[in-house]
């Protein structure tokens, strides 16, 4: 693949993004950084540096849906816009889908333990829309598709970070453009999300994001081109080291198990100083591995008048 990476400022806290012009029968933008004026200027700057300008783009192809990738999808007007079906929902917002966001919330979070004065703080994320961009999708990819415009580019779909998150490598030289399934310095938060098809039931992220790791593992990628930081080639021993040290952390967590807690209450404990500032991640992180444990058969849960406690086995 002939790639050119556009790195992009963000006002959160894992710093810029990276954007991936790739030149084929179309040209291409994988992602698009969050809706910011810095972000605009970089992303019009760095096209200008690949010798192009916005006009010049014909496909924008997003890797999930999340605000920092998805952002300036409306600079690009009347240009092709591709990604998971689940994209959609956050480019259209539509009445219906914020408010389902908001019961989805609501439920899990109370049978997580959350002391309801924190829920309407944990879901004024929300708040945060103006970051995403407003443009739907034209196409949706799914897995086994091919890349319009790049013929041997295939589509992986590996959830778990995002409940849209794709992946999409070259078959012939196994480069990998991967979003932000691996990163080089730091391991990607397996948010909880709404699922797919927009029902009740939670998806265990964590679980996803694990699989979709092993599954990348698998496929022999020679090179990753990712969301944060530098390129990746030690993909096997990167994998297998977040995988370990994930369970390290999870058994860290089944000791503070010993008598049956919330999922809120062991974020206190495993997030004691930063958990009040971060909630809704914190929470994600360590219901994640509460499902690790739970699918290990490591731990069990009792459930009190519709609030999960999780204990030791």
């Amino acid at each position: 693949m002939e790639v050119h990476k556009i790195v992009i400022p963000t006002p959160y806290a894992v710093g810029d993004v990276n954007a991936f012009l790739v030149k084929g029968d179309t040209l291409t933008l994988f992602d698009a950084g969050p809706k910011t004026e810095e972000a605009y200027e970089a992303l019009k700057w760095g096209l200008r540096g690949a010798g192009y300008e916005l006009k010049d783009v014909e496909q924008v192809v997003l890797t999930h849906h999340h605000p920092d990738h998805a952002g300036w999808v409306d600079a690009f007007v009347g240009t092709e816009i591709l990604g998971h079906r689940y994209v959609d929902h956050w480019m259209r917002k539509t009445h219906e889908f914020l408010a389902y966001y908001d019961r989805f919330y609501t439920k899990h979070l109370i049978e997580q333990g959350v002391p309801e004065k924190y829920i309407p703080r944990i879901l004024k994320v929300k708040g945060e829309v103006e970051l995403f961009g407003t443009t739907p999708l034209t196409q949706f990819l799914q897995e086994g598709d091919e890349v319009p415009g790049h013929p041997g580019l295939k589509v992986y779909e590996t959830l778990g970070h995002a409940q849209s998150h794709l992946i999409f490598i070259d078959e012939e030289t196994r480069e990998c453009i991967g979003g932000d399934l691996l990163l080089e310095r730091t391991s990607s938060n397996p948010l909880v999300e709404p699922p797919v098809e927009l029902t009740m039931e939670r998806p265990k992220s964590l679980l996803q994001y694990n699989a979709s790791l092993k599954r990348l593992r698998d496929l022999e990628v020679t090179k990753m081109y990712t969301g944060h930081g530098g390129e990746v080639t030690n993909i096997v021993q990167l994998i297998d080291e977040r995988l370990e040290k994930q369970k390290q952390r999870a058994l860290k967590v089944r000791d503070m198990i010993e008598h049956p807690k919330t999922n809120y209450e062991a974020t206190t404990l495993l997030f004691e100083r930063i958990y009040q500032q971060q909630l809704g991640l914190t929470l994600s992180e360590t219901i994640g591995q509460m499902d690790y444990l739970v699918d290990e058969g490591l731990a069990e849960i009792e459930i009190r008048d519709g609030i999960y406690y999780y204990k030791k086995v």
